[in-house]
């Protein structure tokens, strides 16, 4: 499923702090998913349909060599994986075993895959840079997932950075990490995100300008009087 043309020009222009600061106003709060770094400096901002997978913890019988080449393996979860998905990845926080390393990385990008959000970390550092895929997680470490981690399925809930990710939900991120945008929410958020920039912009030429916080940033009547003044002159 894609993003609709309009909604994704407008998230285009905004950042992942609005959208939080946007999302809270709605009343979402836990939408931030931690341990998300960028993996390189100077990453591109990316906007997408979240492709889930899970992990569960190591559990000797069923996380060995011989499981990924099973049917149910993060080898056939990549060939589902639609183009201009984000995938996201619940590894449960786990640091000390790669997820996926550089031939996996390869794939994803190969079939035009946006880029890799997990709150677990990968493998093969150099090699994954060198696939050019885009990757937020915690960092890198040498071992297999198996030494750590069982994979279980792709396309369900789960839950990455402690932020309840659906199959379809939007996702956003930039320097800052990864932001959900919960599907339902997606067309009203980018709408309200809109509308904070352009204020925030206003708020910062004002700052610029040698104006003090208080009723500014925050807004009071006054302000916000001249903010919207200078927003329909703007908008012609």
């Amino acid at each position: 499923m894609t993003i609709d043309a309009d909604t994704l020009a407008a998230l285009s222009g905004i950042s992942t702090a609005t959208i939080t600061t946007v999302l809270l106003k709605k009343g979402l709060r836990n939408v931030w998913m931690r341990g998300t770094k960028p993996l390189r400096p100077g990453q591109p901002k990316l906007i997408g349909r979240a492709f889930t997978l899970r992990f569960v913890p190591a559990r000797e019988d069923l996380a060995t060599p011989e499981s990924w080449s099973s049917p149910i393996s993060t080898r056939a979860a990549i060939e589902a994986m639609p183009e201009g998905c984000i995938a996201v990845v619940d590894a449960m926080g786990v640091t000390d075993a790669g997820i996926f390393g550089d031939i996996l990385c390869a794939r994803m990008a190969k079939r035009g895959v946006a880029g890799l959000v997990t709150d677990g970390v990968v493998r093969d550092l150099a090699g994954v840079l060198g696939t050019g895929l885009p990757v937020w997680c915690q960092g890198a470490a040498a071992p297999a997932s198996v030494t750590g981690l069982t994979f279980v399925n792709w396309q369900e809930p789960i839950g990455c950075g402690g932020v309840a990710v659906f199959p379809d939900d939007v996702v956003m991120v930039d320097d800052d990490g990864a932001v959900l945008i919960p599907q339902k929410l997606v067309a009203d958020v980018a709408t309200l995100a809109a509308e904070q920039e352009r204020l925030e912009e206003w708020i910062m030429s004002q700052v610029d300008g040698g104006a003090s916080l208080p009723g500014l940033y925050p807004p009071n009547a006054e302000n916000k009087a001249r903010y919207e003044a200078w927003a329909k002159q703007r908008n012609g």
